[in-house]
């Protein structure tokens, strides 16, 4: 039998990544980048070819096929989220088998999920109220998810549908899964998204033409805002929770464009990775550094710089650098800069950290395309 949506888990609080190795990070990602997936789960094999099975290899999506899509298991995994939930990301498009929880990937069919994140709970906080203090957080998330859910119209029927606080808040987590593992400029030129925040506010359906240039997309200010509301509503559940047994403060740092400057972060790495030959790799390391401080949060900046730092030569920088991007990588389990795979920036950076804290770096063409060993 499925089990009910009350047995799904949030949490408001998970474990420090930074208090975490690097090496314990790669472990726990290695059967993903192996394609060792029967070390995840035995069943995910036969899932995975019921998949195939089904054309998701012959479907397109945003960044690709959905059975690619369907790769952001790992992301859910590294995240620590449930089996049910992992397996909900795996199979939202097919939702008709016996092998996952019927009735809560049933409703990720079903639920407008653009209007139930973003209408209903996303567009009806600002950024200072985000940012206020734990005082009066609990009234507003109280008006806008009360203890009692969200009723939405199903896409199809017109039919209400309470959706509960609990499935809320994990359609948040799997919507910042979604966003980060398929967005990138193309969407960005499809939406108008051209301050960043990405809320849906333009349509450029006859310029837009896929794929486009490829670059990073602008997904970073609505992803931490979602991020935001899932721990306001974590925390609230859990104060709930404790309130009904006796019966019978989270802050952000603003993530504004005009304060992060997300935009800015993007362009600068852009330029850097694309014309550092061109621009000389003083200025390449300089745009890498400005867009690291302006955009902390992705890791293909840090990696890109290190190599830099390993032909200048600067080892113990570079593997400072190469650690960092690796560790912010392994956190969003997904490419930022998607014109690589996830698999192909990891084997990427691990080399560069190899070769940091080997004290070498190839000196000929050839010595870097035999580059690949990690260790």
């Amino acid at each position: 039998m499925a089990p009910s949506s009350n047995s799904l888990q949030i949490t408001a609080a998970t474990t420090n990544p930074n208090n975490v190795s690097l090496q314990e990070l790669l472990e726990t990602a290695r059967p993903f980048l192996r394609g060792e997936l029967e070390a995840v789960d035995p069943a995910l094999p036969r899932l995975v070819a019921v998949l195939r099975a089904a054309g998701a290899c012959e479907c397109w999506h945003k960044h690709g096929t959905f059975l690619e899509h369907g790769g952001r298991v790992p992301k859910l995994k590294f995240w620590k989220a449930q089996d049910d939930v992992c397996l909900c990301g795996l199979f939202q498009w097919a939702y008709s088998n016996s092998y996952v929880n019927l009735r809560f990937i049933h409703l990720f069919c079903v639920v407008p999920r653009q209007k139930l994140i973003h209408d209903l709970l996303l567009f009806q906080y600002t950024d200072a109220e985000l940012e206020e203090h734990l005082q009066t957080w609990r009234l507003k998330i109280q008006s806008i998810c009360p203890a009692e859910g969200i009723v939405v119209k199903h896409i199809k029927t017109g039919e209400d549908i309470l959706v509960s606080r609990r499935l809320v808040a994990i359609f948040l987590l799997m919507t910042i899964a979604d966003f980060s593992d398929q967005l990138f400029s193309f969407q960005d030129l499809l939406f108008v998204n051209s301050n960043g925040r990405l809320e849906f506010s333009g349509s450029n359906t006859t310029v837009a033409l896929w794929p486009g240039d490829g670059k990073p997309g602008l997904l970073i200010n609505s992803a931490s805002r979602m991020g935001a509301i899932y721990k306001l509503i974590a925390r609230e559940e859990e104060i709930y929770m404790a309130t009904e047994r006796r019966k019978h403060s989270t802050s952000v740092a603003q993530n504004r464009d005009e304060d992060l400057e997300l935009i800015v972060a993007r362009d600068l790495y852009w330029k850097a990775v694309c014309k550092g030959g061109e621009l000389g790799l003083e200025k390449a390391e300089e745009m890498l550094l400005k867009s690291i401080k302006k955009n902390p949060f992705v890791g293909e900046p840090h990696i890109v710089v290190a190599q830099i730092y390993l032909g200048q030569g600067k080892f113990v920088t570079a593997e400072t650098a190469a650690e960092g991007g690796l560790r912010l990588m392994l956190e969003w389990g997904s490419p930022w800069d998607k014109r690589m795979t996830f698999g192909g920036w990891m084997a990427w950076g691990r080399v560069l950290a190899m070769k940091a804290k080997d004290k070498s770096w190839p000196q000929s063409p050839f010595g870097i395309l035999s580059l690949g060993l990690v260790r």
